[in-house]
């Protein structure tokens, strides 16, 4: 069987992707299935931070190996050029922690990958292909797949502004996130393809509240005392109102990013009845 893990932070990065999913949820770690032929995508989220993503990771594969891991979610903006609300691929992943960097997976490598994962699949029902509907295919996925070279900076803390500035120069990244390094270290541990595709939830020059004080040591976030924090201080609720509905919008764009790299003409989906496959 094959199997390819998603992990992600938030259930809400998630939930536009596994909307109708079987789902599963302990100790702090949500995880969704979705079973096909003899595939399987299993997506996970425990929080944010490596830390969280390292035990999203353990329960992707706790039903057996993976064959490939795409770290998925919400990041932040390094450079003007990039847009919110949409999702992009990544080339390049960068631990602030360690200086490492991991290749992720793009163009023409992943293209071969893809089809590696899909051709024993799609050679089930050669003869089927003349009768494929387009009725069921996806939107053309709002997102950049390799287009240019991008890299993502993975960083322990949430970024304001003056932290994206320093990264941005310092590293010359274009976005900055807080797991996607630990989903890369994991993936190349245990020697499979890793991939990543992020979606802009706030710009290069937005100016938001210190989100950190509300990150849980297990990674979660402290929704309750954020909704506190920001009553109190109405000056920030119109970049919090644009951030959240940026963060809606990035998290359709990632869905119709993940879906297009891996079932780019709706095939698998339509063979095997999709609960989710018409937008």
């Amino acid at each position: 069987m094959t199997r390819i893990a998603i992990i992600a932070a938030m259930a809400g990065e998630l939930k536009p992707l596994v909307r109708n999913w079987a789902h599963e949820g302990s100790e702090g770690v949500d995880v969704w299935h979705w079973k096909f032929d003899e595939g399987e995508w299993v997506a996970a989220c425990a929080g944010a931070g490596v830390e969280a993503a390292t035990r999203a990771f353990a329960a992707a594969e706790k039903d057996g190996a993976l064959d490939m891991v795409i770290s998925v979610g919400w990041a932040g903006a390094l450079s003007e050029d990039l847009k919110t609300g949409r999702a992009y691929s990544v080339s390049g992943v960068i631990d602030v922690r360690t200086g490492e960097r991991f290749d992720a997976e793009s163009g023409r490598q992943a293209e071969n990958e893809k089809q590696k994962q899909v051709l024993r699949l799609a050679a089930l029902a050669q003869d089927d292909m003349a009768h494929f509907s387009p009725a069921g295919r996806e939107t053309p996925a709002v997102h950049e797949r390799a287009a240019r070279h991008l890299d993502l900076v993975t960083s322990p803390r949430v970024a304001d502004e003056t932290e994206k500035r320093r990264l941005a120069a310092g590293y010359e990244a274009h976005l900055v996130d807080m797991e996607a390094a630990g989903v890369a270290r994991l993936a190349q541990m245990r020697g499979i393809p890793f991939y990543a595709i992020k979606g802009i939830s706030d710009g290069f020059n937005d100016k938001l509240p210190d989100f950190n004080r509300f990150i849980r040591p297990d990674g979660r976030f402290d929704m309750t005392g954020m909704v506190l924090f920001s009553i109190l201080r109405p000056w920030y609720w119109p970049s919090l109102v644009r951030m959240g509905e940026n963060s809606r919008k990035a998290s359709q764009s990632i869905r119709e990013a993940v879906l297009d790299f891996l079932d780019e003409r709706a095939y698998i989906r339509e063979r095997n009845g999709y609960p989710n496959l018409k937008h």
